[in-house]
């Protein structure tokens, strides 16, 4: 009886669970994701001189990819050049990056007054990194000198640079701060102390880099929380699984961006993608929400929540509004995640959730395929 789900079926899920995840641990050939993350650019005004401390992807640029079309340089035309350049010493990156960022410098423009100011490469170094498959960024220090005046500065990178951060140092009491999508000019960032970035607009600034790491750009906590609807698309247990989630991902990723708490990357991501594993596989064998399942998940919410402080780290917050930047990113995470249980629901769940067949034909499969992929990342992220 396949619609019943019999004894039989669920021990044939499991031996394909454990079959497509051999195969794809030994069947294809593949690399390491690398997520692209936003630039991140510096910016310290005193007087009439700026300097702009930009930290980038060199490699990708090197391999010409464009960031503003990917959001993972394995999908790139050029992963292969990208990997081989990954695997040059610090030295040799730096020396051909340096080379290199002749024909770029052009790609980044600043203005004042909206006239453009000269920028001049000062200094570029590339951060050691034994493990390729862990992120590392040049950074090139730009200078410039600006008209006489108070006249603000703004700041554009070319498409091909991505999303960039851009961060006003200094001692300002109120610095500038903004998420540029690529290829967009900043708003103007002050010279003199009282023109500063509004607060609704650095809450909407983290709001959308909160999104945009659920959606598109983490597809680990997309299948995660994929796995938490497939168990029962119906209201109780969903909202049970994801309130216990996301207490648990808020803690961490306060405790974590504030420093009070700090686990390598190389422990969590392999964690998190044993969390995608068990929750699919739980929706396998198991036919409702038993009482320990939301206690599971709270512990896998502390993991991920990890994982979403990472991005924050990257990135960076404002000092002056800290708080305000970690509260606008864990509501854009929340946003991303109703969103993708919002699109589950009316693609899946509103058409088929009091159908007898919905776990034998719709749950158990999607959940095999979600078992195999986070199957997959846990030995990618441990083993290669």
């Amino acid at each position: 009886m396949v619609f019943g789900f019999p004894a039989s079926w669920r021990r044939f899920a499991v031996a394909a669970l454990a079959a497509v995840s051999f195969h794809m641990v030994l069947g294809p050939d593949l690399s390491s994701a690398h997520e692209v993350r936003p630039a991140v650019a510096d910016i310290t005004i005193t007087g009439n001189d700026v300097s702009i401390k930009f930290g980038f992807n060199a490699e990708a640029l090197l391999a010409g990819i464009d960031l503003s079309a990917i959001i993972d340089t394995n999908e790139a035309e050029n992963a292969a050049e990208y990997d081989r350049l990954r695997a040059l010493s610090a030295t040799e990156l730096s020396t051909a990056v340096t080379a290199a960022f002749g024909d770029w410098q052009g790609d980044i423009t600043a203005r004042a007054g909206g006239e453009p100011v000269g920028l001049t490469l000062s200094e570029m170094t590339v951060t050691e990194e034994a493990n390729v498959e862990l992120p590392r960024d040049a950074f090139a220090i730009l200078t410039a000198t600006l008209p006489e005046g108070d006249t603000p500065v703004t700041l554009q990178f070319a498409p091909e640079f991505g999303e960039v951060v851009v961060r006003q140092m200094g001692t300002m009491e109120n610095p500038y701060t903004g998420f540029l999508s690529a290829g967009v000019e900043s708003a103007p960032i002050p010279r003199e102390a009282g023109g500063a970035t509004g607060a609704l607009e650095t809450f909407v600034d983290y709001v959308v880099i909160g999104f945009e790491h659920i959606i598109p750009k983490g597809l680990d906590h997309i299948l995660f929380v994929l796995g938490l609807f497939f168990l029962s698309p119906k209201l109780k247990p969903l909202l049970w699984q994801i309130s216990a989630f996301t207490l648990a991902h808020s803690i961490t990723l306060a405790l974590a961006t504030l420093g009070l708490v700090s686990v390598p990357a190389s422990v969590v991501e392999p964690l998190i993608a044993a969390s995608i594993v068990y929750v699919a596989v739980e929706n396998i064998v198991s036919s409702k929400l038993h009482s320990w399942r939301p206690l599971i998940i709270f512990a896998f919410g502390l993991l991920h929540g990890l994982g979403f402080a990472s991005v924050l780290g990257d990135i960076g917050l404002d000092p002056q509004r800290l708080v305000l930047g970690l509260v606008a990113f864990n509501i854009g995470v929340e946003i991303g995640q109703l969103t993708v249980i919002a699109a589950a629901f009316l693609a899946v769940g509103f058409w088929f959730n009091t159908k007898t067949w919905y776990k034998s034909a719709i749950a158990a499969p999607a959940s095999l395929a979600i078992a195999a992929t986070g199957a997959w990342w846990f030995y990618e992220r441990v083993f290669l």
